[in-house]
């Protein structure tokens, strides 16, 4: 079960984008790196084209490995490590470690 999912609000915990929190927009699981949004800005220089005639200077999301990003708690609004509860059926679900509700709800 994977700790990190599109859509979570996480927090960047090191690099140089440390403490900024962003939606995770994509995940990358064979190089495990997650692109989240407002976070590890890249820019691109682009030559004109017939699409873009002014060419310039365009602004993307990089990859941030997914080890230097922890889950906010949409309860508790903290970041947090990710526990596996259960629910009454069997079906796993990721839990908060500090106030053990359920983050997939």
């Amino acid at each position: 079960m994977n700790r990190v999912k599109k859509g979570d609000t996480v927090e960047v915990i090191a690099g140089k984008d440390r403490g900024k929190r962003g939606k995770v927009l994509n995940i990358e699981p064979k190089t495990q790196r997650v692109i989240i949004e407002g976070v590890n800005i890249i820019h691109r220089h682009t030559k004109p084209t017939q699409e873009m005639p002014q060419g310039g200077i365009i602004e993307n999301e990089g990859p941030i490995h997914w080890s230097n990003v922890m889950v906010a708690c949409p309860r508790c609004d903290e970041k947090t490590r990710i526990g596996i509860g259960y629910l009454e059926n069997g079906k796993k679900v990721r839990v908060c470690k500090k106030c053990q509700e359920d983050i997939d709800k």
